[in-house]
């Protein structure tokens, strides 16, 4: 036996050990894990579901427990790839707990050697404890929350009448049927290159040195390379306070974790875009520039006061090709004939709005949860036909359900397994390092002025200026920054500026240097790589698979809708006046989520454009894979 297959063998024979520790089970006693033949009908903890067992809200057993993972993922360490994967294996369970009891339908992970036979509630039962022992064995460890996670799972399994301690893989019981789908994912998934067992970690050398956001500027000493950010204090995206201030990359080695319909890329690059716009080379040097200063515009605009309204009905925004921003919305609401409604704002409010609900900031699902949520509101519409692809009628919701999560939560880890892939690949700056960066350099656009150098920014009228006397002088654009004569000066938000108050910061003129994006001053940036947009390329590949399993790619109706109320925002005061956000198709609302982070300062264009057709490729991929598993 070579050193290889011995360290197979030990990482396998461990990984047995622990599952089979977590079950309750002595490791002499490990049954088959797909053997068991059928015998007689599944004997289960109740022989009939009474009203006081039934899931709350009137939701099949796989809402329920979707639910409870996206309250775990809500209260975890919000890292999106490790909960990208959570969410898939869970929807592998439950769907492999399906696909037992239908002649029809095929297993992912799992496939008893004769169909289950159901004695009415025998099914939802075996769902119930693969999605139990699941979720138990990968929140077990949960960074933050794991207590309260561990009590939300027991309580739920009492809610349906079932005994949370039941650790049997033995028998033809839908306990032990549910146990043994569980423990076979958990093993067939230990080595699957997300390094599990070493909570996700993986070796990462930055190229560059920490940026120290209390001071003015960045150093780079590779501008193309990501920057990692030094905190006073840190805090995670979900609001948590970090033990280290330096920001760790995370999922560096993602690229490499096993898909569900992504081929396994040896080199860590499933899908391989090209890269960003680089600033070492002088044939896409001018875009780098000019993408740093597109986010500027954007922040630019985040001022409510600034007069300038937008229309964002569906009438007017989405309908876009994929990868630009080309549309102009859409005619006529397909299900009622009729156009949509104007909805007239400010900018300023709609630019901050979009910026902070896609953002999945405190309290939120990350974004790959956050597609469950629309998939399960699109699903609870009323309108909602539940028809797979449009043509063919599920048996009830629990069968649309499952469907529906493994097509879906299936995509959603795939995009992660290909944007990190590119991420760890291209290492590409984020904005704030870009835009600090330039704008100490000084200025590009002119050698007669002060401050020229060849690796500064541009100067853009009313947007990118240089400071002088006359700018500076009282009533001047710039005379808060008097002190600075010849320095770069942005039009942006200006966060915590001097002389105003934190929470109704708004726009005006500040050092480039000291610019930060739309968000949270203890967040201020994710920690990895911004080339592509993990946003846009999840929000893509959940809409594919929306649109794909439900057969129509506008929301059931034809609108869906979210409101954020006066005052409501987290960042600073706002909006100045309600919000509607709508979006007419699933496209429309992905497009809008990649756009978000432009407004956030969060993404270059190019990452963004880029994610969409990433995740329309790994979107697709996934519904092709999704309806070899369903049946016919």
């Amino acid at each position: 036996m070579d050193s290889h297959t011995r360290c197979t063998v030990l990482v396998r024979a461990i990984a047995t050990a622990l599952v089979l520790s977590l079950f309750g089970v002595a490791c002499g006693n490990t049954p088959g894990e797909s053997s068991t033949p059928t015998g007689p009908p599944s004997t289960s903890p109740h022989l009939a579901r009474s009203t006081e067992c039934m899931p709350e809200n009137g939701w099949s057993v796989a809402r329920l427990f979707n639910e409870r993972a996206l309250d775990a993922i809500r209260l975890d360490f919000p890292a999106p790839t490790t909960h990208a994967r959570n969410l898939y294996h869970l929807s592998a369970a439950m769907w492999d707990a399906w696909a037992a009891y239908d002649p029809d339908a095929k297993g992912l992970f799992f496939e008893p050697e004769q169909v289950y036979r159901d004695d009415g509630v025998a099914r939802d039962d075996t769902i119930a404890y693969a999605a139990f022992r699941l979720l138990r064995y990968r929140y077990e460890e949960a960074a933050f929350g794991k207590a309260k996670i561990r009590r939300a799972l027991n309580e739920t399994m009492r809610s349906l009448c079932l005994d949370p301690t039941i650790s049997d893989l033995d028998g033809d019981t839908a306990a032990a049927r549910g146990n043994r789908i569980a423990q076979t994912i958990i093993l067939e998934t230990t080595s699957d290159g997300s390094n599990e067992r070493g909570n996700y970690a993986a070796q990462y050398s930055p190229k560059n040195a920490p940026m120290v956001i209390a001071e003015s500027g960045a150093v780079l000493t590779d501008p193309d390379r990501w920057q990692p950010l030094q905190f006073e204090e840190a805090f995670t995206q979900h609001g948590q306070r970090l033990p280290s201030q330096l920001q760790n990359y995370i999922g560096p080695h993602w690229g490499s974790v096993t898909g569900f319909a992504l081929e396994e890329a040896p080199d860590g690059l499933p899908i391989d875009p090209g890269p960003q716009p680089l600033f070492s080379d002088p044939t896409t040097r001018p875009e780098f520039v000019a993408s740093a200063i597109e986010v500027i515009d954007y922040s630019s605009r985040l001022d409510p006061n600034s007069g300038a309204d937008i229309d964002i009905s569906p009438g007017t925004l989405g309908n876009n090709s994929l990868g630009t921003n080309d549309g102009s919305g859409h005619a006529v609401n397909p299900h009622t004939g009729d156009p949509y409604e104007p909805n007239v704002i400010s900018e300023g409010d709609y630019g901050r709005a979009v910026a902070e609900f896609w953002a999945d900031g405190p309290s939120s699902e990350t974004p790959p949860g956050h597609w469950n949520t629309i998939a399960n509101a699109a699903a609870d519409d009323p309108s909602a036909t539940h028809l797979i692809a449009g043509t063919r009628a599920t048996e009830d919701r629990l069968e649309w359900d499952v469907s529906m999560y493994i097509a879906l939560n299936g995509a959603l880890h795939d995009a992660a397994v290909a944007a990190w892939g590119i991420k760890a690949h291209y290492e590409s700056v984020r904005p704030i390092s870009m835009i600090r960066w330039l704008s100490g350099n000084g200025q590009s656009s002119d050698p007669n002025l002060p401050s020229y150098a060849d690796d500064g920014i541009s100067l853009v009228d009313g947007l990118v200026e240089l400071i002088d006397d006359a700018s500076s002088r009282p009533g001047g654009p710039h005379e808060l920054l008097q002190d600075h004569i010849g320095d770069v000066a942005i039009r942006a938000w200006q966060a915590n500026a001097p002389g105003l108050p934190d929470a109704t910061a708004g726009v005006g003129w500040i050092l480039g240097v000291d610019w930060l994006p739309y968000q949270r001053d203890t967040f201020v940036t994710p920690a990895f790589a911004g080339y592509v947009s993990g946003h846009s390329a999840f929000s893509r590949a959940g809409a594919e698979v929306l649109a794909a399993i439900t057969g129509d790619p506008f929301f059931p109706g034809g609108i869906s809708s979210w409101s954020i109320e006066r005052g409501e925002l987290d960042f600073e005061n706002g909006p100045s006046h309600d919000v509607v956000l709508q979006w007419a198709t699933y496209f429309d609302a992905a497009d809008q989520a990649g756009s978000s982070r432009l407004y956030g300062g969060i993404h270059i264009l190019a990452d963004d454009l880029v994610g969409r057709q990433i995740g329309a490729e790994v979107g697709r991929m996934a519904w092709t894979r999704a309806q070899q598993l369903l049946p016919s």
